[in-house]
């Protein structure tokens, strides 16, 4: 992302701090499951959130890429293509590992941005913390009343889709920059590539994966999400509706 991010005590970020903390006091923990688009930001407004509720509680942030199939799997089942895709979640293991999270501890297993597939070495044991934030995709909407296996509160990043494409193409370079000096990056293979080449190639990739997976199977769920959060362009966030107050 070009340009300075929000800090944790950003307005925005403090008040949807605030609303959470508010939402945990009558629990042991508060999970979160925060989801949105590809490239909308989610880990970052993880990682503020997490900042600004560090001084009275304990807050564990994890990214749901973890629970993606394995590469091999996904090859095997010819879904490489639709890798982010519901059906590229192991959504059985999230659950359970949501159910034992709430029973004490868990293991939340992680996947590499860097070589594009499940790392075992990342993996996380987690002590039940006062907050889990739990951002990423593959998640369902909310059921009518809590689930052992899913979020207490399903919170949707809001954001224009051409501020999104942007960012993507932002974080896409990126990547491919870090490449020239890491050679098991799976940014690797596009190195061949001009940087003209890179946004051509990145556009497609965007317009033919992570745009249908956005419409289809993500947007829904800011219809049913608990609390919807807006981004503008200069990655200011704020409340910007609020279905259980």
């Amino acid at each position: 992302m070009t340009g300075s991010l929000p800090p944790s005590s950003a307005p925005g970020v403090v008040d949807i701090a605030s609303r959470l903390a508010e939402l945990r006091a009558d629990r042991d923990t508060l999970i979160v499951g925060l989801t949105g688009s590809v490239a909308s930001g989610k880990t970052t407004l993880a990682g503020q959130l997490a900042d600004a509720l560090d001084d009275h509680h304990s807050v564990e942030t994890v990214s749901t890429d973890g629970f993606l199939f394995p590469n091999a799997v996904l090859s095997e089942r010819e879904l490489m293509m639709r890798k982010g895709f519901p059906e590229t979640y192991d959504r059985d293991a999230m659950a359970s590992a949501i159910k034992d999270l709430r029973d004490g501890a868990a293991d939340f297993p992680a996947h590499s941005h860097i070589t594009y597939d499940i790392d075992t070495a990342l993996t996380r044991r987690i002590e039940r913390p006062d907050l889990l934030l739990l951002e990423g995709l593959g998640f369902t909407p909310p059921a009518p009343q809590a689930e052992p296996g899913k979020p207490d509160v399903l919170i949707f990043l809001d954001a224009e889709i051409d501020h999104i494409e942007s960012w993507f193409l932002e974080r896409f370079k990126r990547f491919w920059v870090a490449a020239k000096d890491d050679p098991s990056s799976f940014y690797a293979q596009f190195l061949h590539m001009s940087e003209d080449e890179l946004v051509v190639f990145a556009r497609s990739v965007w317009s033919g994966i992570n745009l249908p997976n956005l419409t289809d199977h993500i947007l829904p769920l800011r219809e049913t999400a608990h609390i919807v959060v807006s981004k503008d362009e200069d990655h200011t966030v704020q409340i910007a509706e609020d279905r259980l107050s």
